[in-house]
């Protein structure tokens, strides 16, 4: 199952209200979700993981030794390598407050790498910091529709330019076209 962006956030709001409830509720609740999930204490570390978080990270999550993320090993959007005290579930904690608008890269141990956009916020129990909530949504195929529709444009720019190549510009920006569409419609099923 898909989750949108938007939904993430609703998703959201529906897992704070379950996380004061007791442990088999909440990895009750986190497993109904097709997305990684997991939760944290105040200190950052790991309490509770989805199996979404498995696939997704690569690997398998330890509560009570992993801290601050389930990833292998983070990386900003630009390539650099990002410290898992300075990831956004950690500056969530530390903040006291949702996190909202980034973007990480995730290094799983075989060395392959998922984009994601992160939406850590913390949960509070009669004020006070009780812990935080993740929940992370894969963005690669987003990206790769991007950039195949971009390479669709690019050759219908060029087609305008280029009569003489017009027709085999404007067949593989179909094709770059139908590719994005495939990958939309998979990333929904």
């Amino acid at each position: 199952m898909y989750i949108s962006l938007a939904t993430a956030e609703e998703a959201l709001v529906t897992i704070v209200r379950i996380v004061s409830g007791r442990d088999e509720v909440i990895q009750t609740a986190i497993e109904a979700l097709s997305a990684p999930v997991y939760l944290t204490d105040v200190e950052g570390v790991v309490t509770h993981f989805n199996k979404a978080c498995i696939n997704f990270a690569g690997r398998r999550p330890v509560p009570g030794r992993d801290r601050w993320c389930v990833t292998w090993k983070l990386y900003t959007t630009d390539g650099e390598f990002l410290p898992h005290a300075s990831c956004p579930m950690a500056l969530a904690i530390k903040r006291q407050q949702p996190i909202r608008g980034l973007s990480a890269i995730a290094e799983r141990p075989d060395g392959t790498r998922v984009r994601f956009t992160p939406f850590p916020t913390p949960i509070f129990n009669c004020g006070a910091l009780a812990g935080a909530v993740n929940m992370m949504i894969d963005t690669t195929d987003l990206r790769q529709v991007e950039a195949l529709r971009e390479q669709a444009r690019r050759c219908r720019r060029l087609a305008n330019e280029e009569p003489g190549t017009a027709d085999i510009l404007r067949a593989m920006a179909d094709d770059y076209d139908a590719k994005a569409i495939e990958l939309e419609q998979a990333k929904r099923h």
